[in-house]
């Protein structure tokens, strides 16, 4: 008798766990990215079980050089994408609605990174030189402020050549160009590693600069907000997903150990990791989620006035709003 009530209760367990689990309304997110500390506020939210107490069953998929967030979207492979809004304005005017529901990044990270010894003190000194640039839609907001500076990007003397960058520093470190790009939270700390000093380089922040573009938006389909269903989710997904931003700022260790634990390919250092969530926080500080439409205009702007060849034509309509967090509130 007592094994029977045992295993009836044992029963009862696995059936209300099961329905737990099945009750879970499961989302999918891609990284713009790999797995690092850019992306800490989603794996905190995972693993504190932000997600699970909003009743997400929430599969994160890293992202890499051959992963184009829009294209894995537009195919059904997620829900929700993490991207730069230069790269998500140009998919939405090629034909695909992508609309940025939330913007846990506040400001750019995005910067020029130069050797001192070029003599470069400040922007007009970049005539003549050459400038390493990632392109896939990350060359946008350098070519408007080649263009605001009155330099062209053909290589004459009149202007500056540019070197298609890697995602790497090498063309610095190697002294194949005078300045590369480089994130605040990443690779700027690998020119550091490298060996050469912060006192033998000067840099040039896009924010700075006022040429930054919005990172590091969350993304969704048109349809995904045609969908009562779907909108109660993503605004759970968003509210779920800034608390564990806040936790990552509060706990920077801690996130950038979760990142760690989470890093399948086992390449990150916890040293790396440690000084990348230091740097993200500050990018996300003071953030809510909501996205500063002014901030949005002035990226538009930014891209539209990329010279002769800018990312988008016309101004974006439709390619943001507030209805996720305003539920999310």
């Amino acid at each position: 008798m007592k094994n029977k009530i045992v295993f009836s209760l044992g029963l009862v367990a696995m059936t209300l766990m099961a329905g737990s689990a099945l009750a879970a309304d499961k989302l999918v997110l891609q990284l713009k990215w790999v797995t690092q500390g850019q992306f800490a506020g989603y794996y905190v939210a995972k693993d504190k079980g932000f997600y699970e107490e909003a009743g997400l069953d929430v599969e994160i998929k890293p992202g890499g050089p051959d992963v184009a967030p829009p294209q894995v979207i537009a195919g059904g492979g997620a829900d929700v994408v993490v991207d730069w809004m230069p790269s998500a304005l140009a998919t939405r005017e090629k034909g695909l609605p992508l609309v940025n529901i939330a913007q846990p990044f506040k400001r750019s990270g995005m910067m020029l990174t130069c050797r001192k010894e070029t003599g470069i003190t400040k922007p007009e000194d970049f005539k003549g030189k050459t400038l390493g640039v990632w392109f896939g839609g990350n060359e946008y907001p350098f070519l408007s402020w080649m263009n605001h500076l009155g330099l062209k990007t053909d290589g004459g003397p009149d202007g500056v050549t540019v070197l298609k960058q890697g995602f790497n520093v090498d063309p610095l470190i190697q002294k194949q160009a005078d300045c590369i790009s480089t994130m605040t939270y990443n690779e700027y700390w690998q020119v550091i590693d490298a060996g050469i000093p912060a006192d033998q380089l000067v840099t040039f922040k896009y924010e700075d600069e006022k040429v930054a573009t919005l990172e590091d938006g969350l993304y969704v389909l048109q349809k995904s907000l045609d969908d009562p269903k779907m909108v109660e989710k993503l605004a759970k997904f968003v509210k779920a997903s800034m608390k564990g931003w806040d936790y990552a700022r509060a706990n920077p260790d801690e996130a950038a150990t979760i990142v760690l634990d989470n890093d399948a390919s086992g390449a990150q250092t916890e040293k790396h990791q440690k000084r990348m969530v230091a740097e993200i926080n500050k990018l996300t500080e003071g953030s809510d989620g909501v996205l500063d439409v002014a901030a949005a205009e002035r990226t538009v702007e930014t891209l539209l006035g990329g010279g002769s060849d800018p990312v988008i034509t016309k101004k974006p309509e439709g390619a943001w709003t507030t209805k996720i967090t305003d539920a999310a509130k």
